[in-house]
């Protein structure tokens, strides 16, 4: 998915400090982003913020729905790139159609996993099915940075349906990215990742416990989607991120009253620092100027886009073929030059 905001800032982000002492889970309280564009769509975004801009290399979290798309072209995401991540779309109900430039056009549907590896650059587009989609769209989206290593990988995409979980005494565990155990079962994603981390959906019965074994040296954040949550023994209200740094080798969650729907994300604490405008990772300023300046000659040039390739003269975001408009134009970028900082101790 596109970040449709019009008025992008240019982040610096990194792993940030532990949250040292003090509460076991600090809050991060989602802010209302109104994307604008053909969608006309607000959406809850939980990181990046300033109190924490990363949970291991997750760097993006957006939650949005439950939206009525049964009277409005729905969900209408034109052709716009990516450099540096990949992104991760996970629905909880409804149904999006994902084009990109190197030949994907697959449907995502609950449960399922679309993931997308940028690399060096890629574009892709996101859409409501036209006909027969299903009358509510609600979900996440989420980006992970890619480390330094990976930044030039080629881009590919990958839809994985057959996801492993496990239904326990107090809910249903089921990963999308990585792997945890939960009652004693190893669950790992077949999705390919580029750094150690874990992604998974958490659903709970009315006073449902979940306990998970979980590598100690990530630090996990828990979304909160609907229901009234404990974590750690914290409440974590609905929209909100509960963050717990590295230490526990045991997460436990909780329901009260009635059923409640969670997505826990977790890595490693991410050891580099990025800038992040728009729909661009990279390590500076330039980069994602570099990368802005491409794209929009492309848009420029959208009549002779070709396929991504390694030759000599080939488009970096290639052509995604089949979307009924044109590409996106890059906002403006900000006046101010940014530099990534060092984090504290």
């Amino acid at each position: 998915m596109s970040n449709l905001d019009v008025r992008p800032e240019e982040q610096v982000c990194g792993a940030g400090p532990a949250t040292g002492p003090g509460p076991a889970v600090q809050l991060l309280t989602a802010r209302d982003v109104p994307l604008g564009g053909p969608r006309a769509m607000n959406v809850r975004r939980t990181i990046p913020q300033r109190v924490r801009s990363m949970v291991g290399a997750w760097c993006f979290c957006d939650h949005y729905g439950p939206d009525d798309v049964s009277r409005s072209e729905g969900m209408q995401v034109p052709p716009h790139p990516h450099t540096g991540l990949q992104t991760v779309s996970w629905l909880f109900a409804g149904e999006i159609l994902h084009r990109d430039s190197v030949g994907s056009l697959v449907s995502v549907r609950p449960g399922e996993l679309n993931l997308m590896t940028a690399g060096v650059g890629i574009s892709h587009s996101e859409e409501s099915p036209a006909v027969g989609r299903p009358a509510l769209l609600h979900g996440v989206q989420l980006w992970t940075a890619l480390p330094e290593s990976a930044l030039g990988v080629a881009p590919h995409f990958e839809h994985h349906a057959d996801l492993p979980a496990v239904t326990l005494a107090g809910g249903t565990v089921r990963v999308f990215m990585g792997s945890l155990v939960a009652g004693g079962r190893t669950l790992t994603s077949p999705a390919r990742t580029y750094t150690p981390l874990v992604g998974a959906q958490l659903d709970l019965e009315p006073g449902g416990r979940v306990e998970l074994d979980v590598e100690p040296g990530f630090e996990h954040a828990l979304l909160v989607d609907a229901g009234d949550v404990t974590f750690q023994g914290a409440v974590v209200p609905p929209d909100q991120l509960g963050y717990v740094s590295p230490g526990p080798a045991r997460l436990v969650v909780e329901a009260g009253d009635a059923p409640a729907r969670t997505v826990l994300i977790g890595g490693v604490p991410f050891e580099e620092d990025i800038v992040m405008w728009w729909n661009f990772v990279g390590r500076t300023h330039d980069d994602v100027a570099r990368a802005r300046d491409e794209w929009m000659a492309q848009v420029a040039d959208a009549g002779e886009g070709t396929a991504y390739t390694d030759g000599a003269g080939s488009r970096r975001f290639g052509r995604v073929e089949g979307y009924a408009t044109g590409p996106l134009r890059a906002p403006a970028l900000p006046d101010v030059r940014l530099r990534p900082r060092t984090r504290p101790a």
